[in-house]
């Protein structure tokens, strides 16, 4: 039973993708490894074997680790509604709304499942990866802190400090953590570690030894860029801050980026596909006349989404979209803005009310209810292709529309289209992941598919990351720091 902690020097520079290589090439070893991380910030989850909900990183770290989704991966699960609210997930399951400063208060009564997830972690596989959670020097945070030092403390782990080179500062950085912490928990870092670095490794020695002069610290490793984790899905909607990629051209898909947008990963597959050009529309963009395809993609408050999509005057783009033609379709929270209505009576989401949705489906919602956490492996009896997939919603949606439903899959009849056929919706994420499937919707939107293999190409991604672990780091001397 081995333990290690990676910390980090800010939010984004590599923890997730770090650990996810990390799973992999100790995996490959043999080991049985799993990925933890106590509280995780995140609209993008997954449903888990045990039927609740981890952050997506988790998930992608547990393929990498060839081990079963557990909750014990993500013990906290922070999914924001507002700039200060979001609903806690407690070992998989959603233990209410709660206000940042609330949550605060909250913080030393999740300490108890945290740790209990932890040791379950550890004493059924050979070594648990710690992934922190921002930065781990945060003295305003450290009194009730329960994913970096504070965790760090309470289990005796040992911790590595990764920075990111590639936004300058490193030294700076690391220095900065070392003043800020206490002596005991300096004592808790066993090195550094150097993320995105480019260009000839020889010219970060003398970095390696102001830090080591500076803090006692030896710099571990110094990885390079890795142009592998481009194709890996995102954790976090600060991706969608950075320059868009698609793999091509042909059949155009704009996204527009509503409030809130959860589960953005399920568009990965499409931008990767060479025959479709994805584009997240921002704030402040008309929704391309030239577009194909309108997809309104999930989101945390379904309500909120469509007063932000009128604010930007996306309805009116959209409506146009469908008069000229053209196609729309939405997933989760997409699909229930879609309809007639959205209700919220008991204000689950935000204030208490109804918003009127587009109107394009003969469909209404009403939030409420216990939260559906169902995996999805099914055949779709319309196109013949087998789905897989997940579905993760507070919603209930009804209406004549479902009498047109999107997909008829094994276990009964999914979503609703409209009566012309060109706007379709429905609950399951994750369905674009299906290769079959997929084709027959780019076929379907009239675009041409190109036969990819997404689970492979996601497969060989992990493997490369691991390959380049393998090259710029001592994995031995590392896994001998983990106790």
């Amino acid at each position: 039973m081995k333990r290690l902690m990676v910390l980090g020097t800010s939010s984004d520079v590599g923890k997730s993708l770090l650990v996810a290589g990390l799973c992999r090439a100790y995996a490959r070893r043999g080991l049985k490894v799993a990925p933890f991380k106590a509280q995780n910030m995140s609209n993008n989850a997954a449903v888990t074997v045990d039927g609740g909900e981890i952050g997506r990183a988790q998930a992608l770290q547990a393929r990498a680790a060839g081990v079963p989704l557990s909750v014990d991966m993500n013990p906290v699960l922070l999914k924001p509604e507002t700039d200060i609210d979001a609903q806690v997930v407690v070992q998989g399951r959603v233990l209410g709304r709660y206000s940042a400063s609330a949550y605060q208060r909250l913080k030393p009564d999740l300490r108890a499942p945290v740790c209990s997830s932890l040791s379950r972690l550890a004493t059924s596989h050979d070594l648990v990866l710690i992934e922190g959670a921002g930065s781990g020097a945060e003295r305003y945070l450290r009194p009730q802190d329960i994913s970096n030092m504070g965790l760090a403390e309470a289990a005796n782990l040992p911790v590595v400090l990764l920075s990111d080179d590639s936004r300058g500062g490193v030294t700076a950085a690391v220095v900065g953590h070392h003043r800020l912490w206490a002596q005991t928990d300096r004592a808790r870092v066993a090195g550094v570690l150097v993320n995105k670095f480019r260009g000839d490794k020889a010219v970060f020695a003398p970095a390696a030894q102001d830090i080591l002069a500076e803090t006692g610290w030896p710099v571990l490793g110094v990885l390079k860029w890795s142009d592998a984790a481009r194709t890996l899905p995102a954790e976090d909607s600060l991706a969608l801050e950075r320059p868009q990629r698609s793999a091509g051209g042909g059949l155009r898909v704009a996204v527009p980026q509503i409030s809130r947008v959860a589960n953005f990963d399920d568009l990965d597959p499409l931008s990767s596909e060479p025959g479709v050009d994805l584009h997240w529309v921002r704030p402040g963009q008309p929704i391309p006349a030239a577009a194909d395809v309108v997809l309104l993609p999930g989101s945390k408050t379904t309500r909120a989404a469509l007063e932000a999509l009128r604010a930007q005057g996306w309805d009116i783009d959209i409506h146009a979209h469908v008069r000229r033609g053209g196609r729309v379709l939405g997933i989760c929270a997409g699909y229930q803005m879609l309809g007639r209505v959205v209700r919220d009576p008991d204000g689950i989401e935000g204030p208490a009310g109804e918003t009127a949705g587009l109107g394009l489906l003969d469909i209404d919602t009403t939030i409420g209810g216990d939260k559906r956490l169902v995996k999805i492996d099914a055949t779709d009896t319309l196109s013949g292709a087998r789905v897989t997939g997940y579905e993760m919603h507070m919603g209930r949606t009804g209406g004549p529309g479902l009498a047109r439903p999107w997909l008829c899959l094994d276990g009964g009849n999914e979503g609703a289209v409209s009566g012309d056929g060109r706007v379709m919706g429905g609950y399951i994420h994750g369905i674009f992941g299906s290769d079959a499937y997929r084709s027959h919707w780019i076929a379907a939107m009239g675009g041409q598919a190109s036969g990819l293999d997404y689970a492979a190409q996601v497969e060989n991604a992990l493997d490369r990351l691991a390959d380049q672990l393998e090259e710029d780091l001592n994995l031995d001397a590392l896994l001998a720091l983990a106790h």
